[in-house]
């Protein structure tokens, strides 16, 4: 476990915090495995009834981690780029148990495709959603070039995924993947609420209920494989590589 990912099981839910707040939750190969590893030993923890992943007040999280990911990118390894990214993703699509998520500020590239792996999203006023790849010539993760177009549909995922258009939380909420906007600071506490609501119900009828309602987890992980394909050799293009040169210049000037 990491510093940086704070696990807690609060009665029947499992909390997920993202704590690196001076990169703004920006996340790392260790903070993918941490989180991964808390989402998987939960399946069959029969006390953890559903789990909730923040990144607290004032920040979600900026995405990965660019110094971290263009290290796993230009490896010559054989580790594909952005393994624990994909462990997650994995997680994440084989998990059994709902999972709420609580935005307060920026989500930014994971940090929006995450949400929809997740079952009840809130977020703050002043969240913002981005999926910036095709800025850094980078395509689609997380499954989303597939439950984003399912979601809120053809239009609107374009915009995000290939414009890099962001979203207001007002607008995600009638887009479909945000189910309540809150006052700024309040997305944790709400969370906790909606927990309990869900920890109430009777646990097989809400997984068998879940579990009808999604796409089988062979249709998301076959997708995850193939945007990973793509996303690895795009990190190795001419695009990508001055994209990222661009953008570190900028942090630095």
């Amino acid at each position: 476990m990491t510093a940086h990912v704070i696990v807690t099981d609060e009665a029947a839910t499992r909390v997920v915090r993202l704590r690196r707040p001076e990169k703004k939750n920006a996340i790392t190969q260790e903070m993918f495995r941490a989180i991964s590893d808390a989402i998987d030993k939960a399946q069959n923890n029969p006390k953890i009834r559903c789990l909730i992943i923040t990144g607290g007040s004032g920040v979600f999280t900026a995405g990965n981690d660019i110094e971290d990911l263009l290290a796993q990118g230009t490896s010559t390894g054989e580790t594909p780029p952005a393994s624990d990214l994909v462990k997650l993703l994995y997680s994440l699509a084989h998990n059994v148990k709902p999972i709420i998520a609580a935005v307060d500020g920026v989500a930014m590239g994971i940090g929006t495709t995450m949400l929809f792996h997740c079952d009840y999203v809130l977020a703050s006023k002043t969240a913002l959603f981005s999926t910036p790849f095709s800025n850094f010539g980078l395509v689609p993760e997380g499954a989303s070039s597939l439950l984003m177009p399912r979601t809120m549909g053809h239009q609107r995922a374009f915009a995000m995924l290939v414009m890099g258009r962001t979203m207001s939380a007002d607008d995600a909420r009638v887009a479909g993947f945000v189910n309540t906007v809150v006052a700024p600071g309040h997305a944790e506490v709400e969370a906790h609420k909606v927990a309990r609501e869900i920890c109430a119900l009777p646990a097989e009828a809400v997984a068998i209920s879940r579990r009808l309602i999604r796409l089988p987890p062979e249709d998301v992980t076959r997708r995850i494989e193939q945007e990973n394909h793509l996303f690895s050799e795009r990190m190795r293009s001419t695009e990508a590589i001055g994209a990222f040169k661009a953008f570190m210049a900028r942090t630095k000037a």
